[in-house]
């Protein structure tokens, strides 16, 4: 295959901003809207910069802003884009698209692989992601780093798939077959939350500054919902039809992955917490929905403007939360992420005694397996750990 080594070149050689995108407005909105779920800049940056080939810098993102010829809503989609990046594309335009990030594989990142070759990333196959392993392999790039790369595509083509951009996620691979399954073994880069930094989670969510009363109940639910074990996407699409009561217990039939429903009970205080947030939005609705008697397709959380919560709103409203508790930004809020609380559900469930295989029932797991490796791999109890004993001995009480 022909290297690519001058992307910008080739990319507007077309006379297009994307060559190959039918829709490349559409599918920018798209993946700004799945950076924007990143708290954490430095994410968004690695992963845009690093994996898929996109500009971070705000010089390049304005020059890819202004091409000769841009398809309706580029602008928008780009300035959509360097709003999610913290960039602000300010400078008058030279020339477009800009270059890709410094580096030997910058012509093998995601997005510019698949413009080099005219081909469109909503239309990839599984064996366009392994001929792009294998060019990534060729060119030396480490099994991690290719784990890496991956593992962010994946990630993206989760929230394609999710969105109806695309219908399968072409990233979703066997990674032992490809010789990648040794480079995640260990611990996972999850963080594991402690029971106090969940408690503190859910206390400080109803006492959010600035926030009316509605906000903060909502704010509660939310946070006690996750303690359920549900996934963010899970979560957003859960529907006030969706509250039934199974085997004399409070439940919500949440629409997993695949297109799985399960059963998620909910402890007192969790149903409790949703209750309030419930009772407080019917009062403040002219037409406040009757239990038995809500529309189809209501949705269970909303928006203040009354619409049904996104997932980057979810990670939003998280990130203000921890910020509450850590002004400073430099302990939970640099950290959290809503599936740290799923991950909590697991491994403390386990801890509890609880049996894998129902554990992998309450979080929508295929296999026993994925439950098994999120416990395996999140770090240890630190009341396990020898660090204390052996600092004790250099350094005394």
């Amino acid at each position: 295959m022909t290297e690519v080594t001058r992307p910008s070149t080739d990319l507007g050689a077309a006379g297009t901003v994307w060559p190959g995108v039918a829709d490349p407005a559409g599918l920018l909105t798209a993946i700004a809207e799945w950076l924007a779920g990143y708290g954490n800049t430095t994410t968004r940056h690695t992963y845009a910069g690093q994996a898929l080939g996109l500009p971070t810098k705000a010089d390049d993102i304005d020059r890819w802003a202004h091409p000769g010829t841009a398809p309706p809503g580029w602008a928008h989609a780009v300035a959509a884009y360097a709003a999610v990046m913290r960039t602000p594309a300010t400078r008058p335009a030279t020339h477009a698209p800009p270059p890709a990030p410094p580096g030997r594989l910058r012509h093998l990142h995601w997005l510019r692989w698949c413009a080099a070759r005219d081909l469109d990333p909503t239309a990839t196959r599984a064996a366009h992601v392994k001929a792009w392993l294998a060019d990534l392999a060729a060119a030396g790039a480490a099994a991690a780093t290719r784990d890496k790369m991956l593992g962010a595509v994946r990630a993206l083509y989760d929230h394609l798939v999710a969105e109806d951009v695309v219908a399968a996620n072409p990233a979703a691979i066997n990674r032992a077959r490809l010789g990648l399954d040794a480079a995640r073994k260990g611990a996972s880069r999850t963080i594991t939350l402690a029971d106090a930094e969940v408690a503190a989670l859910f206390h400080f969510a109803g006492r959010l500054p600035r926030q009316r009363e509605l906000d903060r109940l909502r704010a509660r639910a939310v946070v006690a919902l996750f303690t359920a074990g549900v996934r963010v996407s899970e979560l957003c699409g859960l529907d006030r039809g969706d509250l039934h009561r199974n085997r004399g217990r409070r439940a919500v039939r949440v629409a997993g992955k695949g297109d799985k429903d399960r059963i998620v009970y909910l402890a007192d205080p969790v149903a409790s917490a949703l209750d309030e947030y419930l009772r407080a939005l019917d009062a403040a609705t002219a037409v406040p929905a009757v239990r038995g008697q809500v529309a189809a397709g209501t949705p269970l959380l909303v928006s203040r403007t009354g619409r049904r919560c996104t997932r980057q709103g979810i990670w939003e409203l998280l990130r203000r939360i921890a910020a509450a508790i850590d002004p400073a930004g430099t302990g939970l809020a640099a950290t959290l992420h809503p599936h740290a609380l799923r991950h909590y559900y697991v491994t403390t469930a386990i801890t509890e005694g609880a049996d894998i295989t129902d554990v992998a029932v309450d979080v929508g797991h295929a296999s026993t397996d994925t439950t098994r490796h999120v416990y395996s791999s999140a770090a240890p109890d630190p009341a396990r750990s020898s660090a204390d004993r052996v600092a004790r001995r250099v350094f005394g009480e």
